[in-house]
């Protein structure tokens, strides 16, 4: 009989959230931090690989896109121990195949589910540039590794995928998703199937719940472009981060298929030009599930 599964640490108030968003936009200019969407998918794609990346070296990307340095006197700690803290609850999360809550936010109280890989492409470009920025985990992939990068890689637009014929297959298999719930959920799955193949458990479990969309967002900041998925995996590409903030807008990946800039992957802005002003904090999609292990 397996032991019973360890609590997850103490989830995220919507105070809690806010106060990191505003700790992620504190961040002085020209620096540009991730928003807490494309901050969750990156510490996903960090926790995900073969081997422990160092902090030093995933914490200069969150700070900036390019890794550029901190000025002098910038008060990083208590970013620092925010972000820390994210990353203890995903790798606890990923080490017990137990259920997160993916930081996704909305714009309205309902959610077009033809608008579904929109809504989570932010998370999704996070992801990418994880794996662009530390490459291994494309490097050391195998086919089982296709799923859950289908699953991710869906919310680009497929012009955007290249060389990347063995995924795009396995994305015009596993579909687009049938609603905005799902899609999430998706992203739960995906990150656990890609745990088997680099983080592999005693018995591999991927889960089976379904959230719920949560009530609309506060305004966000200004988001910026993001860049171009690129690398293959073996057959699999992965996102290149530092596109420019853009102004106006809530902070949003691009439709697919949407004219203009192609997503890129930063998908709902990349950076953000640090000290923007902005009206509350942010509050994710989905109701927490505390203590519930993931379901085969």
């Amino acid at each position: 009989m397996s032991a019973p599964a360890s609590p997850l640490p103490e989830d995220w108030s919507a105070r809690d959230l806010a106060e990191l968003d505003r700790l992620l936009a504190a961040v002085p200019a020209p620096l540009e931090s991730l928003d807490p969407s494309l901050l969750d998918g990156y510490l996903c794609g960090v926790l995900l690989q073969p081997h422990t990346v160092p902090e030093a070296m995933w914490l200069a990307h969150v700070i900036d896109t390019e890794g550029r340095p901190l000025p002098a006197g910038f008060a990083l700690e208590p970013l620092r121990q925010q972000v820390r803290r994210r990353y203890a609850q995903l790798d606890a999360a990923i080490a017990t195949r137990q259920w997160f809550d993916p930081w996704i936010f909305q714009d309205s109280e309902e959610v077009d589910d033809d608008d579904a890989l929109a809504l989570v492409l932010p998370w999704c470009a996070g992801f990418a540039m994880a794996l662009d920025l530390f490459p291994t985990l494309m490097d050391e992939a195998e086919d089982e590794a296709l799923e859950g990068l289908a699953l991710i890689y869906r919310a680009f637009d497929p012009d955007d995928l290249e060389d990347a014929d063995d995924l795009l297959a396995v994305i015009q298999e596993v579909g687009e998703p049938d609603s905005a719930e799902e899609a999430v959920e998706d992203l739960v799955t995906a990150v656990m199937l890609l745990a088997d193949q680099t983080r592999p458990a005693v018995q591999p479990v991927r889960p089976a719940a379904r959230p719920a969309v949560a009530p609309p967002a506060p305004a966000r900041r200004a988001a910026a472009p993001a860049p171009v998925p690129r690398r293959p995996a073996p057959a699999a590409p992965a996102g290149r981060p530092g596109a420019r903030p853009s102004s106006g807008g809530p902070a949003r990946g691009p439709a697919r298929g949407q004219g203009g800039a192609a997503p890129r992957a930063a998908g709902g802005g990349t950076g953000r030009s640090g000290g923007s002003g902005g009206s509350g904090g942010p509050r994710p999609a989905g109701p927490a599930r505390k203590g519930g292990k993931a379901k085969p």
